[in-house]
């Protein structure tokens, strides 16, 4: 254990996102993604998994240690619901007021279809997979500075 880390904040996700540099994107996918496919074309070909957490919990835990880019317009970014555009699915409502609280600004996702979202999240650094089975529980985080 360490102290003031998260407990949610395994040794090897604790890895992951120390590897991580400025501008390195990192995929949060929910339950129902095809994640271990596509974490084998990740930069880190590493799949962190969260079995039986939801995506709001992790998020709360990782954004207490992850910078989020201030120099993209776009640091976040969301899977968009095929049927509705438009929609925002609760998930994502309650994951970016986690994002926002943790950044101290309001942050407006771009919206990627369901297939830009795959070959984004192939072209990241790595995966963290939870446990949630909301449907479009899926971001791409984008890695700041600490200053």
């Amino acid at each position: 254990m360490l102290k003031s880390i998260d407990p949610i904040l395994t040794p090897d996700l604790l890895w992951l996102l120390a590897s991580m540099g400025h501008g390195d994107d990192l995929a949060f996918v929910d339950a129902n993604h095809p994640s271990a496919r596509i974490a084998q074309s990740t930069h880190s070909q590493r799949l962190i998994q969260l079995p039986g957490m939801s995506m709001e919990t992790a998020i709360r835990a990782i954004m207490s240690v992850y910078p989020l880019d201030d120099f993209d317009p776009d640091p976040v970014r969301v899977m968009m619901p095929v049927d509705d555009p438009d929609r925002v699915p609760d998930v994502q409502r309650a994951v970016l007021a986690e994002i926002e609280r943790a950044a101290g600004r309001p942050v407006t996702p771009g919206k990627l279809s369901r297939p830009d979202f795959y070959r984004s999240a192939a072209a990241s650094f790595g995966v963290v997979q939870v446990g949630d089975s909301s449907s479009y529980g899926c971001f791409l985080i984008r890695k700041g500075v600490i200053s």
